[in-house]
Protein backbone atom coordinates (compact mmCIF):
# COMPACT_ATOMS: atom_id res chain seq x y z
CA UNK A 1 0.00 0.00 0.00
CA UNK A 2 1.59 3.43 -0.92
CA UNK A 3 0.82 7.10 -1.34
CA UNK A 4 -1.92 8.42 -2.91
CA UNK A 5 0.08 11.40 -4.23
CA UNK A 6 2.58 11.06 -6.55
CA UNK A 7 5.84 13.85 -6.45
CA UNK A 8 6.71 17.06 -5.18
CA UNK A 9 4.92 18.61 -8.60
CA UNK A 10 1.50 17.60 -7.26
CA UNK A 11 1.55 19.90 -4.39
CA UNK A 12 1.94 22.73 -7.18
CA UNK A 13 -1.42 21.09 -9.74
CA UNK A 14 -2.89 20.45 -6.38
CA UNK A 15 -2.54 24.33 -5.13
CA UNK A 16 -3.54 25.65 -9.26
CA UNK A 17 -6.33 24.16 -8.93
CA UNK A 18 -7.32 25.29 -5.66
CA UNK A 19 -6.52 28.48 -7.09
CA UNK A 20 -8.62 28.65 -10.03
CA UNK A 21 -11.77 26.89 -8.10
CA UNK A 22 -11.62 29.12 -6.04
CA UNK A 23 -10.81 32.49 -7.83
CA UNK A 24 -13.18 35.48 -7.79
CA UNK A 25 -14.93 34.17 -4.85
CA UNK A 26 -14.64 37.24 -3.23
CA UNK A 27 -12.87 35.67 0.03
CA UNK A 28 -12.45 38.29 2.88
CA UNK A 29 -8.89 38.93 3.95
CA UNK A 30 -10.15 37.40 7.53
CA UNK A 31 -11.12 33.78 6.07
CA UNK A 32 -7.74 34.05 3.68
CA UNK A 33 -5.62 34.54 7.16
CA UNK A 34 -7.08 31.27 8.91
CA UNK A 35 -5.29 28.71 9.61
CA UNK A 36 -4.90 25.72 6.97
CA UNK A 37 -8.31 23.43 7.94
CA UNK A 38 -8.04 19.36 7.51
CA UNK A 39 -10.14 16.05 7.54
CA UNK A 40 -8.66 13.15 8.51
CA UNK A 41 -10.30 9.60 8.76
CA UNK A 42 -9.08 7.27 10.66
CA UNK A 43 -9.97 3.27 10.55
CA UNK A 44 -10.90 1.79 14.06
CA UNK A 45 -9.61 -2.07 12.77
CA UNK A 46 -9.66 -3.12 16.30
CA UNK A 47 -13.09 -2.53 16.79
CA UNK A 48 -15.83 -5.34 16.58
CA UNK A 49 -17.65 -3.99 14.13
CA UNK A 50 -15.03 -2.24 12.30
CA UNK A 51 -15.69 1.60 12.30
CA UNK A 52 -14.00 4.50 11.68
CA UNK A 53 -13.92 8.19 12.49
CA UNK A 54 -14.18 11.65 10.23
CA UNK A 55 -12.14 14.49 12.29
CA UNK A 56 -11.61 18.02 11.44
CA UNK A 57 -8.71 19.46 12.49
CA UNK A 58 -6.03 22.11 12.15
CA UNK A 59 -3.22 20.16 13.34
CA UNK A 60 -1.23 18.21 10.46
CA UNK A 61 2.29 20.04 10.62
CA UNK A 62 3.53 20.19 14.12
CA UNK A 63 3.88 17.41 17.04
CA UNK A 64 0.57 16.89 18.65
CA UNK A 65 -1.99 14.19 19.83
CA UNK A 66 -5.26 14.05 17.68
CA UNK A 67 -8.46 13.41 19.91
CA UNK A 68 -11.54 11.73 18.19
CA UNK A 69 -13.75 13.82 20.42
CA UNK A 70 -17.11 15.25 18.07
CA UNK A 71 -15.65 13.21 15.09
CA UNK A 72 -18.03 12.05 12.38
CA UNK A 73 -18.71 7.95 12.95
CA UNK A 74 -18.76 6.26 9.92
CA UNK A 75 -19.76 2.37 10.04
CA UNK A 76 -16.78 0.33 8.28
CA UNK A 77 -13.46 1.25 6.66
CA UNK A 78 -13.90 4.57 5.49
CA UNK A 79 -12.21 6.89 3.12
CA UNK A 80 -12.03 11.09 3.24
CA UNK A 81 -11.78 11.86 -0.25
CA UNK A 82 -12.11 15.58 -2.32
CA UNK A 83 -10.45 18.43 -4.00
CA UNK A 84 -7.86 19.90 -2.25
CA UNK A 85 -9.24 23.45 -0.31
CA UNK A 86 -12.72 23.12 -1.54
CA UNK A 87 -14.34 22.82 1.65
CA UNK A 88 -15.98 19.49 0.64
CA UNK A 89 -15.24 16.30 1.82
CA UNK A 90 -16.86 12.38 0.32
CA UNK A 91 -17.16 9.99 3.09
CA UNK A 92 -17.14 6.31 1.23
CA UNK A 93 -16.84 2.75 2.79
CA UNK A 94 -16.84 -0.81 2.56
CA UNK A 95 -19.80 -0.84 4.05
CA UNK A 96 -21.88 0.25 1.35
CA UNK A 97 -21.72 1.66 -2.72
CA UNK A 98 -22.67 5.21 -1.41
CA UNK A 99 -20.61 8.67 -1.41
CA UNK A 100 -21.81 10.71 1.30
CA UNK A 101 -21.05 14.14 0.65
CA UNK A 102 -19.98 16.53 3.71
CA UNK A 103 -19.73 20.20 3.68
CA UNK A 104 -17.91 22.97 5.74
CA UNK A 105 -20.33 25.05 6.98
CA UNK A 106 -19.61 28.47 9.16
CA UNK A 107 -18.94 26.65 12.34
CA UNK A 108 -16.09 24.96 10.48
CA UNK A 109 -17.83 21.54 10.89
CA UNK A 110 -18.67 19.38 8.26
CA UNK A 111 -22.33 18.52 7.54
CA UNK A 112 -24.05 16.13 4.89
CA UNK A 113 -24.82 17.92 1.60
CA UNK A 114 -25.99 15.10 -0.57
CA UNK A 115 -25.13 11.45 -1.66
CA UNK A 116 -24.58 9.59 -4.72
CA UNK A 117 -24.87 5.30 -5.05
CA UNK A 118 -22.44 2.99 -7.28
CA UNK A 119 -24.69 0.30 -6.25
CA UNK A 120 -26.58 0.09 -10.12
CA UNK A 121 -23.25 -0.51 -11.89
CA UNK A 122 -22.51 -3.46 -9.44
CA UNK A 123 -20.35 -1.96 -6.86
CA UNK A 124 -20.79 -3.18 -3.47
CA UNK A 125 -18.44 -1.58 -1.41
CA UNK A 126 -16.15 1.74 -1.77
CA UNK A 127 -12.93 2.08 -0.19
CA UNK A 128 -9.36 0.51 -0.53
CA UNK A 129 -7.12 3.20 -0.80
CA UNK A 130 -7.63 6.97 -1.24
CA UNK A 131 -5.85 6.95 -4.79
CA UNK A 132 -9.17 5.12 -5.85
CA UNK A 133 -11.26 8.21 -6.25
CA UNK A 134 -8.99 10.86 -8.86
CA UNK A 135 -10.94 14.05 -9.33
CA UNK A 136 -10.30 15.83 -12.57
CA UNK A 137 -12.61 19.02 -11.92
CA UNK A 138 -15.44 20.07 -10.06
CA UNK A 139 -17.58 17.85 -12.38
CA UNK A 140 -15.90 15.10 -12.95
CA UNK A 141 -14.24 12.12 -10.88
CA UNK A 142 -13.30 8.43 -11.53
CA UNK A 143 -13.54 5.54 -8.98
CA UNK A 144 -11.42 2.38 -9.94
CA UNK A 145 -13.43 -0.54 -8.53
CA UNK A 146 -11.08 -3.50 -8.83
CA UNK A 147 -14.03 -6.03 -7.98
CA UNK A 148 -16.01 -5.44 -10.83
CA UNK A 149 -13.16 -4.30 -13.25
CA UNK A 150 -14.02 -0.63 -14.08
CA UNK A 151 -13.97 3.17 -13.46
CA UNK A 152 -16.86 5.25 -12.57
CA UNK A 153 -17.56 8.42 -13.84
CA UNK A 154 -19.43 10.72 -11.49
CA UNK A 155 -20.17 14.28 -10.82
CA UNK A 156 -19.32 15.81 -7.47
CA UNK A 157 -21.23 18.35 -7.97
CA UNK A 158 -24.37 17.16 -9.11
CA UNK A 159 -23.74 14.15 -6.84
CA UNK A 160 -24.45 11.48 -10.46
CA UNK A 161 -23.44 8.88 -12.21
CA UNK A 162 -22.19 9.58 -15.58
CA UNK A 163 -20.55 6.97 -16.77
CA UNK A 164 -17.76 3.97 -16.70
CA UNK A 165 -15.16 2.60 -18.37
CA UNK A 166 -14.84 -1.08 -18.64
CA UNK A 167 -11.72 -2.86 -18.29
CA UNK A 168 -12.72 -6.37 -18.53
CA UNK A 169 -8.73 -7.17 -20.07
CA UNK A 170 -7.66 -6.80 -16.58
CA UNK A 171 -9.69 -9.88 -14.88
CA UNK A 172 -7.69 -12.94 -14.69
CA UNK A 173 -9.16 -15.95 -13.50
CA UNK A 174 -8.49 -17.66 -9.93
CA UNK A 175 -6.99 -13.79 -9.13
CA UNK A 176 -7.60 -10.73 -7.05
CA UNK A 177 -7.58 -7.55 -9.17
CA UNK A 178 -5.89 -4.73 -7.08
CA UNK A 179 -5.55 -1.08 -8.14
CA UNK A 180 -2.94 0.72 -6.69
CA UNK A 181 -2.83 3.49 -3.36
CA UNK A 182 -1.04 6.01 -5.89
CA UNK A 183 -1.22 7.18 -9.57
CA UNK A 184 0.77 9.84 -11.76
CA UNK A 185 -0.36 12.68 -13.62
CA UNK A 186 1.25 13.49 -16.62
CA UNK A 187 0.85 14.61 -20.16
CA UNK A 188 -3.42 14.93 -19.35
CA UNK A 189 -3.23 11.14 -18.75
CA UNK A 190 -3.85 9.43 -15.71
CA UNK A 191 -1.50 6.67 -15.01
CA UNK A 192 -2.76 4.00 -12.47
CA UNK A 193 -0.76 0.77 -12.06
CA UNK A 194 -2.42 -2.70 -11.12
CA UNK A 195 -1.54 -5.74 -9.23
CA UNK A 196 -2.60 -9.30 -9.05
CA UNK A 197 -2.49 -11.98 -6.14
CA UNK A 198 -3.89 -15.14 -5.76
CA UNK A 199 -7.73 -16.06 -4.32
CA UNK A 200 -6.47 -18.46 -2.42
CA UNK A 201 -2.65 -18.82 -0.61
CA UNK A 202 0.08 -16.03 -0.30
CA UNK A 203 1.54 -15.31 -3.62
CA UNK A 204 1.82 -13.07 -6.22
CA UNK A 205 0.65 -12.92 -9.89
CA UNK A 206 3.72 -12.94 -12.02
CA UNK A 207 1.98 -9.72 -14.10
CA UNK A 208 2.89 -6.10 -14.13
CA UNK A 209 -0.33 -3.33 -15.04
CA UNK A 210 -0.83 0.14 -15.80
CA UNK A 211 -3.95 1.37 -16.90
CA UNK A 212 -3.95 5.15 -19.02
CA UNK A 213 -6.59 7.50 -19.07
CA UNK A 214 -6.76 10.20 -21.63
CA UNK A 215 -8.82 12.66 -18.99
CA UNK A 216 -10.19 14.59 -21.56
CA UNK A 217 -12.15 12.12 -23.53
CA UNK A 218 -12.04 9.28 -20.82
CA UNK A 219 -10.87 6.13 -23.10
CA UNK A 220 -8.45 3.77 -21.59
CA UNK A 221 -5.47 2.32 -22.24
CA UNK A 222 -4.07 -1.11 -20.88
CA UNK A 223 -0.16 -1.80 -20.48
CA UNK A 224 0.88 -5.06 -19.06
CA UNK A 225 4.40 -6.90 -18.47
CA UNK A 226 4.80 -10.38 -17.32
CA UNK A 227 8.49 -9.86 -16.09
CA UNK A 228 7.74 -8.36 -12.38
CA UNK A 229 4.64 -8.80 -9.55
CA UNK A 230 2.40 -6.34 -7.52
CA UNK A 231 3.88 -3.37 -9.22
CA UNK A 232 1.59 -0.92 -7.07
CA UNK A 233 4.30 2.22 -6.98
CA UNK A 234 4.61 4.71 -9.17
CA UNK A 235 6.96 8.01 -9.90
CA UNK A 236 7.81 10.52 -12.44
CA UNK A 237 11.23 10.73 -13.62
CA UNK A 238 12.75 13.75 -14.48
CA UNK A 239 13.15 12.16 -17.85
CA UNK A 240 8.95 12.00 -18.60
CA UNK A 241 9.27 8.23 -17.32
CA UNK A 242 7.06 6.48 -14.99
CA UNK A 243 8.93 4.45 -12.96
CA UNK A 244 6.56 1.36 -11.46
CA UNK A 245 8.30 -1.03 -8.73
CA UNK A 246 6.81 -3.82 -6.74
CA UNK A 247 5.31 -2.71 -3.17
CA UNK A 248 6.59 -3.63 -0.35
CA UNK A 249 3.99 -6.26 0.24
CA UNK A 250 5.57 -7.88 -2.92
CA UNK A 251 8.67 -7.65 -1.61
CA UNK A 252 7.45 -8.93 1.93
CA UNK A 253 5.83 -11.80 -0.50
CA UNK A 254 9.20 -13.41 -1.82
CA UNK A 255 10.62 -12.49 1.46
CA UNK A 256 8.38 -15.42 3.34
CA UNK A 257 7.87 -17.95 0.26
CA UNK A 258 11.03 -17.76 -1.63
CA UNK A 259 11.86 -18.01 -6.00
CA UNK A 260 8.21 -19.28 -6.22
CA UNK A 261 7.33 -15.37 -6.56
CA UNK A 262 8.72 -12.73 -8.95
CA UNK A 263 11.56 -10.77 -7.22
CA UNK A 264 10.51 -6.83 -6.63
CA UNK A 265 11.56 -5.11 -9.81
CA UNK A 266 11.81 -2.09 -10.98
CA UNK A 267 10.04 -1.09 -14.75
CA UNK A 268 9.83 2.20 -16.91
CA UNK A 269 6.47 2.55 -18.50
CA UNK A 270 6.57 5.72 -21.35
CA UNK A 271 3.53 7.69 -21.26
CA UNK A 272 3.57 8.51 -24.82
CA UNK A 273 3.85 4.80 -26.03
CA UNK A 274 1.82 3.96 -23.17
CA UNK A 275 3.88 0.89 -23.56
CA UNK A 276 6.71 -0.33 -20.70
CA UNK A 277 9.99 -0.18 -22.08
CA UNK A 278 11.05 -4.10 -22.90
CA UNK A 279 14.72 -3.17 -22.74
CA UNK A 280 14.42 -1.70 -19.01
CA UNK A 281 14.23 -4.07 -16.12
CA UNK A 282 16.26 -3.71 -12.61
CA UNK A 283 16.19 -5.76 -9.86
CA UNK A 284 15.56 -3.57 -6.29
CA UNK A 285 17.64 -6.01 -4.35
CA UNK A 286 20.35 -5.34 -6.61
CA UNK A 287 19.64 -1.50 -6.57
CA UNK A 288 20.20 -1.56 -2.64
CA UNK A 289 22.83 -4.15 -2.23
CA UNK A 290 20.76 -7.30 -1.37
CA UNK A 291 18.12 -7.16 1.47
CA UNK A 292 14.18 -7.65 1.35
CA UNK A 293 13.84 -4.79 -1.11
CA UNK A 294 10.00 -3.34 -2.46
CA UNK A 295 8.44 0.03 -2.25
CA UNK A 296 9.30 3.46 -4.98
CA UNK A 297 7.69 6.34 -2.86
CA UNK A 298 8.00 9.80 -4.85
CA UNK A 299 10.34 12.57 -3.31
CA UNK A 300 12.03 15.60 -4.87
CA UNK A 301 12.25 15.56 -8.61
CA UNK A 302 13.67 12.88 -10.10
CA UNK A 303 14.30 10.81 -7.06
CA UNK A 304 12.28 8.24 -5.22
CA UNK A 305 12.70 6.18 -1.84
CA UNK A 306 13.07 2.37 -1.82
CA UNK A 307 12.31 0.83 1.47
CA UNK A 308 15.10 -2.34 2.39
CA UNK A 309 13.88 -4.35 5.50
CA UNK A 310 16.30 -4.14 8.75
CA UNK A 311 15.54 -7.88 9.90
CA UNK A 312 17.70 -6.79 13.35
CA UNK A 313 14.47 -4.79 13.86
CA UNK A 314 12.17 -6.75 12.21
CA UNK A 315 13.08 -10.35 11.96
CA UNK A 316 11.15 -12.56 10.11
CA UNK A 317 9.97 -15.85 11.78
CA UNK A 318 8.44 -18.88 10.31
CA UNK A 319 4.79 -18.87 9.93
CA UNK A 320 4.44 -14.84 9.80
CA UNK A 321 2.15 -13.48 7.06
CA UNK A 322 3.58 -11.61 4.49
CA UNK A 323 1.03 -8.92 5.34
CA UNK A 324 2.73 -8.87 9.17
CA UNK A 325 5.70 -8.25 7.43
CA UNK A 326 4.81 -5.63 5.40
CA UNK A 327 3.52 -3.45 7.70
CA UNK A 328 5.65 -3.87 10.49
CA UNK A 329 8.76 -1.53 11.42
CA UNK A 330 12.30 -1.89 10.50
CA UNK A 331 11.71 -1.25 6.71
CA UNK A 332 14.80 1.63 6.16
CA UNK A 333 14.61 4.50 3.42
CA UNK A 334 16.83 3.99 0.68
CA UNK A 335 16.50 7.23 -2.00
CA UNK A 336 16.97 6.47 -5.36
CA UNK A 337 18.16 8.69 -8.05
CA UNK A 338 16.50 7.89 -11.23
CA UNK A 339 18.79 9.25 -14.29
CA UNK A 340 21.61 7.06 -12.45
CA UNK A 341 19.94 4.70 -10.95
CA UNK A 342 22.03 5.11 -7.67
CA UNK A 343 20.49 4.00 -4.24
CA UNK A 344 22.15 5.66 -0.59
CA UNK A 345 20.61 4.74 2.56
CA UNK A 346 19.22 7.60 4.31
CA UNK A 347 20.45 6.87 8.03
CA UNK A 348 18.91 10.02 9.04
CA UNK A 349 15.22 8.76 8.42
CA UNK A 350 13.93 6.96 11.08
CA UNK A 351 12.99 3.04 10.40
CA UNK A 352 9.07 2.88 9.27
CA UNK A 353 6.12 0.70 8.78
CA UNK A 354 6.84 -0.58 5.20
CA UNK A 355 3.25 0.67 4.33
CA UNK A 356 3.45 4.41 3.56
CA UNK A 357 0.46 6.84 2.27
CA UNK A 358 1.66 10.13 1.51
CA UNK A 359 -0.68 13.06 2.45
CA UNK A 360 0.20 16.72 1.02
CA UNK A 361 -0.40 19.57 3.88
CA UNK A 362 -0.14 23.20 3.25
CA UNK A 363 3.59 23.28 3.83
CA UNK A 364 4.81 20.08 3.59
CA UNK A 365 4.68 16.53 2.79
CA UNK A 366 3.49 13.64 5.36
CA UNK A 367 3.82 10.02 5.19
CA UNK A 368 2.12 8.04 7.50
CA UNK A 369 3.76 5.17 10.18
CA UNK A 370 0.99 2.84 11.39
CA UNK A 371 1.48 1.68 15.37
CA UNK A 372 1.90 -2.14 16.16
CA UNK A 373 -1.69 -3.71 16.41
CA UNK A 374 -3.28 -1.49 13.71
CA UNK A 375 -3.52 0.60 16.74
CA UNK A 376 -2.27 4.32 15.68
CA UNK A 377 -1.10 6.57 12.98
CA UNK A 378 1.74 9.08 12.97
CA UNK A 379 2.28 11.35 10.65
CA UNK A 380 5.93 12.19 9.61
CA UNK A 381 7.47 14.85 7.73
CA UNK A 382 9.07 13.48 3.91
CA UNK A 383 11.55 16.86 3.23
CA UNK A 384 13.05 16.45 7.51
CA UNK A 385 14.30 13.18 7.62
CA UNK A 386 11.29 11.95 9.28
CA UNK A 387 10.50 14.59 11.90
CA UNK A 388 7.45 13.17 13.36
CA UNK A 389 3.80 15.56 13.54
CA UNK A 390 0.93 14.55 14.28
CA UNK A 391 -0.55 11.03 16.09
CA UNK A 392 -3.74 9.82 16.37
CA UNK A 393 -5.52 6.24 17.08
CA UNK A 394 -6.46 4.31 14.15
CA UNK A 395 -5.52 3.97 10.22
CA UNK A 396 -5.52 6.56 8.12
CA UNK A 397 -5.91 5.54 4.49
CA UNK A 398 -6.87 9.30 3.31
CA UNK A 399 -6.39 13.05 4.19
CA UNK A 400 -7.50 15.98 3.10
CA UNK A 401 -6.76 19.64 2.86
CA UNK A 402 -10.48 21.39 3.59
CA UNK A 403 -9.58 25.11 3.91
Amino acid sequence: MQQPVVSSSLRVSTALLALSLFAGCGDSDEKDAAPALYAITTQQLVADPVESYVVVTTEAERAASLPLDNAIKVPGRALGVGIPKSGSLYVVSDASATVTRYSLNDAERLEPSGTVSFASLGVTELGEYQASFQFISETKAYYFDGATAQVVIWNPTAMTVTGTIPLDALTIPETILAFSGVVAQTGGQLLMPVGWRPVTGVGITPKAGVVSIDTATDVATIATDDRCGYTHDIALGADGQAYVATEAYGAAVRRVVGEEVPEPCLLRFNPRTRAFDPTFYRSLEDLVGGGTAGALIPGAQGTAYVRVLDESIAPVLEGTHPRTVASGTGWQWWELKLDSLTATRKADFPSTSGSVFLFESENQTLYTEFGAGASSTTLHVLEDSGKPTLTYQGLSFSFLQLR
